[in-house]
Formats: C-alpha cells, structure tokens, sequence
C-alpha cells in the first residue's frame, strides 16, 4: 500500500486510522480505572493528612498498597496539595511530555522530516501498544524513567558525557529496575557517568531516609524482600523469566537464579561490545531487555523499555520485523491464556511477551557499525542536523507498528502499518550517535472479570 501523495488523502487516511484506533481502545483493552495512580495518590494523603505510614495504606477493598522505595514517595509529596481528579489531569500531562521526549530522542530529525502526517501516524501506532495503553490507564510512572534514563543515552551518545548518570540515579531512586543501568556504565568503562548515577541514587535514598527514617527503614529491611505486596508471581501480567518458572509451578529460587546469571551474562558481552562501538543506543536497548528479564516481577505496562529496540530494528534496516514483533505487543495476546496457562499452548502463549523480549536480547543488531563511520560531533547542533545517508540515524520505533492482532481491531488497524512504513522506514532517524546507509498487579480491572478477562480485580501497585 503507497502512502497518499495529497495532504487531501493523508488526512482521509488518518481519519481512517484514527477511527479504528478509538474502536480498538474501545473495545480490545479494559481501561484500568487509575489503579496505580490512587495508589500514590492514597498513600501520600494518608501519610501527610491522616499521620499513617507510608507502607501501611491499602486501597479501599484491595490488600494493595506502595511497593516503591521511599524516595519515590517523598518525589510524589506535592500530590499532597491536589484531589484525585487533579492527580489524574497531572499524571496524564507527565506522561504526555515524558513520552513526547522519549519519541524525541529516539526519532529526532527522522520523525521531523514528515511534519504532521508522521506525527499523526506515530500517535496512531503508540496509541495500540498495550505497555503504553497500560501506563496511561493506570496513571503509571514507567514512561518519566524511561525519558529520564534515555536523556542520558543522550548525552553519551552525542559526547556531552559530563552529565550523563543523572537521569539514571534518579530513575534507580525511583524504582530498582533502572539500576541496571548504573552496572551498564560500569560495564561499559564510563566510570565518571557510573559514579555519578551511583552518587544521584545514593543521595536521594539518603535525603528519603532523612524525612521518612521509619518508612526506610521497613522498604530496605521487610517490604523490599516481600514480593507477595506486589502481587501474584504466576499472574499472566508478569511476563517476566520468574512469571514463566511461575505458571510452570517451579518455585526454586535457585532455577531463576540460574537463568538470571545466564540472561546477565549474555548481556554484559552484547552491552560492552556495543558501547565499545559507540553504539549507546544498542547498549541502552540491550540494558533495557534486560531488566525486564531478570526482575521478579514485570508487569505488562513496565514493556514500554522495549520501545528502544524497536527504534534500533528499525535503523538496522527491519522494519518488517519490528512490525510484526510491536504488532504482536499491541493486541493483548497474553490475557487469552488468563485462566489457564497449562500445556503446551499455555507455556508459548501465556508468555508471548516473554519470549519477544528474550528474542530482542539475543538477536538485536547492536555494535555493528558500517565502515566509514564518521565521528560523533560533540555539539547539539551536529545532532540535529537534516538526516542524510551519512548521518546519524535511528527511526521511530512508533513509526512502524505493524498489524494490532487484536481479535476485534485487527482488521481495521492492519491498514496502518503501510502507511507508517512509508513514513519512517528506511530512512534517516534521529542522532544518538549511529550510522547506517540509507536502505502491583496492575494490569487488572478494578471491575469483575469479564468472560475473556484482559486484566483482574486481583492487583496491587508496581
């Protein structure tokens, strides 16, 4: 399908796309009723204004409540001054401006270049992944770390490293996961930018602990080693390598211990090759695969840190794959299995999510530069420079999404992805220092399962 030649026929198009967008949000996915979002909101309202702890707030009707360290708490404090209907409005404007830089630095001038016919089509093709749908829905945080780490890949990637590591600290502050991070640049020989994310983290703690001592106390010594707070380990949501032992019933610590250590050592080789290669996008890619890996629990929504291995199998010239795979992220799949994920159709399809991200780890392209490359300039400028077939590229993982399986939409939303191939693949994306040729259980509902549930009123925060 060629993308329309006419400003007439692109904005049909989008009408088109835009409508079976709404009826596939409409119909596919259960909205999530802010679930995570009054979990903050109550918590912080029953710290400051009720003179609970922090740790001890339960949402009315559920046996879930915070899960995050102490720090994230304390960087939550001005939910304080505001009803849950203006948390709402705000989280929703963080989210928007966080995902908005995200899109920034992985698409840059390759997004640009189309103006408003590739911004609308990139809106469309976020608008299906389910990890973002998820975010948005339950008013998570996963999309302010995700930019706050990338800013950092930023900077590295375009030799501004002076500043680099404290947009990790914070994010590591913020929730453990991104502390992976923090080993990435320890990895990867950035010992100034690794001290730095190590000493932002630190001193956040540090400054958490100085106004909730009592509340620190308890995360670092009971709650953080209690995975029960955040729900069901073989809940089909957590698409994790510990979900997959989970719904298997293999509850040895020692098996996913082992199949941690394999996945991290995988990784440092793929990382360190590919920062070797100034390829920080790669690396950051690969950190990001990781970490949903090997954490005890990965809840759909926390998938949005696959966005950057889209945007590289995009400027790796594979936008049929990263089609296929995102489509594969849009439609839900996983919640068929919700009931029973026993036998062999269970193990491959209850863990779908699993397996896409275990195949990005070991198959992304990462560290292979083309000869020639020219060195990275160190001044913004060099950074958004117009995309030529010399320069620094990556496209929009949002550009191409490929076709939404969903059940009901998957039809309608197929259309989309010619389109937005035509509106980024294949060309020159944004500049994060590569090159090429031109070429809780939060995923539930707070209302009752439905008969092919997509989510479960069995949740907590996360």
């Amino acid at each position: 399908m060629r993308a329309p030649a006419t400003d007439r026929g692109r904005l049909l198009l989008l009408c088109l796309l835009a409508g079976a967008v709404t009826v596939f949000t409409a119909t596919v996915p259960l909205l999530r009723d802010w679930f995570d979002l009054r979990v903050y909101h109550g918590t912080i309202d029953h710290w400051i204004h009720h003179g609970g702890r922090v740790y001890d707030y339960r949402v009315p009707g559920t046996p879930y409540g915070f899960t995050y360290p102490p720090f994230a708490a304390v960087a939550m404090l001005p939910m304080a001054l505001v009803g849950p209907r203006t948390a709402i409005a705000a989280a929703l404007l963080l989210n928007l401006a966080a995902l908005a830089a995200v899109v920034r630095i992985l698409a840059g001038p390759g997004l640009r270049r189309y103006g408003w016919y590739g911004a609308a089509l990139t809106a469309c093709a976020l608008a299906l992944f389910e990890p973002l749908r998820d975010t948005f829905s339950f008013g998570q945080v996963n999309l302010v770390l995700l930019a706050l780490v990338l800013t950092d890949c930023l900077l590295l990637a375009t030799g501004r490293a002076r500043w680099a590591g404290i947009g990790i600290g914070l994010a590591a502050a913020v929730k453990l996961t991104p502390a992976l991070f923090i080993a990435l640049l320890f990895v990867a020989g950035r010992r100034r930018a690794a001290a730095v994310a190590t000493g932002v983290a630190l001193t956040a703690t540090a400054a958490a602990a100085l106004i909730a001592p009592d509340a620190s106390r308890f995360y670092w010594t009971r709650a953080l080693w209690d995975t029960s707070r955040v729900g069901r380990l073989d809940y089909v949501s957590n698409q994790s390598l510990q979900g997959v032992l989970a719904r298997l019933g293999v509850e040895s610590r020692a098996v996913w211990a082992l199949l941690a250590v394999l996945v991290l050592a995988v990784w440092a080789r793929r990382a360190r090759r590919a920062a070797a290669a100034g390829d920080w996008p790669a690396a950051f890619a690969l950190t990001g695969l990781t970490a949903c890996l090997v954490s005890p629990v990965t809840w759909v929504h926390h998938l949005v840190w696959l966005l950057p291995s889209f945007a590289l199998l995009l400027r790796a010239g594979h936008p049929r794959v990263a089609g296929a795979l995102y489509g594969v992220l849009c439609t839900s799949v996983v919640w068929l299995w919700f009931d029973d994920a026993s036998g062999v159709d269970g193990f491959l399809g209850s863990n779908t999510y699993t397996w896409i991200t275990l195949g990005l780890l070991l198959w992304l392209p990462a560290g292979q530069e083309p000869s020639g490359r020219r060195t990275i300039s160190r001044s913004a400028k060099a950074v958004m420079a117009p995309p030529s077939a010399a320069a620094p590229a990556m496209a929009s993982a949002a550009g191409q999404p490929g076709r939404p399986g969903g059940r009901r939409a998957g039809a309608e939303t197929s259309a989309a992805a010619g389109p937005a191939a035509a509106a980024a693949g294949g060309t020159s994306g944004p500049g994060l220092g590569r090159e090429r040729s031109a070429s809780s259980e939060p995923t539930g509902s707070t209302r009752p399962a439905a008969a092919n549930p997509q989510s479960s009123n069995a949740r907590a925060s996360s």
